[in-house]
């Protein structure tokens, strides 16, 4: 697990968008699985900017959500999609055939079952880039006695619920269940990063730095299990650790 610590949000953003620059560069055909939230809106600002600045190519790129809240559709400006497309679809040269989103308008078993072997069709990831809740929650994957391996439905902890409560009009409106990557199909990923920033997240980094156990309270330690995880943070996340 490597470390990369940048001195604010902004350096932080670049480093990510740099790394995800790169991977596109050797694999036009990159299969990528992109997070949602506060964290990831100036890293794919920067690199949907990289298809203006430096004719970056994502005609051949797939992109899988990673987590999309239920009931939302695809076109609710509180979706996961939504934000996806928001910041960095609708900016470059993506074929939106190759963007991809569970079918909440399904069953959710066969909505998860669908989604799931759309990614094991693509040859299953390529990279996946995180974010982490307070909590150490990845995805949605949240603390919990045991895990699901493939994509599946989620009741959603009620301290996500308040901390992503920000993004809507009331904490009532936020949903309470969504549809997330299980953990084995997150750990399938040939490479893994993981961006947080301020000072809520520095407890989970030094958790991730500092111990060498993997337990089902702190979903995050589970990426102990893979060979290629690269944490980005700026200081104020890596407080404990700096």
């Amino acid at each position: 697990m490597k470390f990369i610590i940048k001195d604010n949000y902004e350096e932080m953003s670049r480093e990510a968008a740099d790394m995800m620059a790169q991977l596109l560069k050797e694999n036009p055909k990159l299969v990528a699985a992109l997070p949602t939230g506060g964290t990831p809106e100036r890293p794919l600002e920067l690199f949907a900017q990289k298809h203006q600045e430096e004719n970056l190519d994502f005609s051949k790129m797939k992109s899988f959500n990673i987590d999309e809240y239920i009931p939302l559709a695809k076109d609710n400006p509180q979706g996961y999609y939504y934000f996806l497309n928001k910041y960095l679809y609708s900016r470059v040269n993506i074929n939106y055939d190759n963007t991809f989103v569970p079918d909440i308008t399904k069953d959710i078993d066969t909505a998860c079952a669908e989604f799931e072997q759309k990614i094991e069709d693509a040859g299953n990831l390529d990279f996946i880039l995180l974010g982490i809740g307070n909590d150490g929650h990845i995805g949605f994957n949240e603390p919990a006695p045991y895990y699901y391996e493939k994509t599946h439905l989620v009741e959603l902890d009620p301290d996500t619920i308040e901390a992503n409560s920000r993004f809507f009009d009331h904490i009532d409106d936020v949903p309470t269940q969504a549809i997330t990557l299980g953990m084995a199909t997150i750990l399938k990923a040939k490479k893994i990063a993981l961006i947080a920033n301020g000072e809520k997240k520095a407890n989970g980094i030094r958790k991730l730095y500092e111990e060498n156990t993997i337990y089902p309270e702190f979903p995050a330690s589970f990426l102990r299990l893979h060979r290629d995880v690269t944490i980005i943070v700026d200081r104020e996340a890596a407080k404990y650790i700096l």
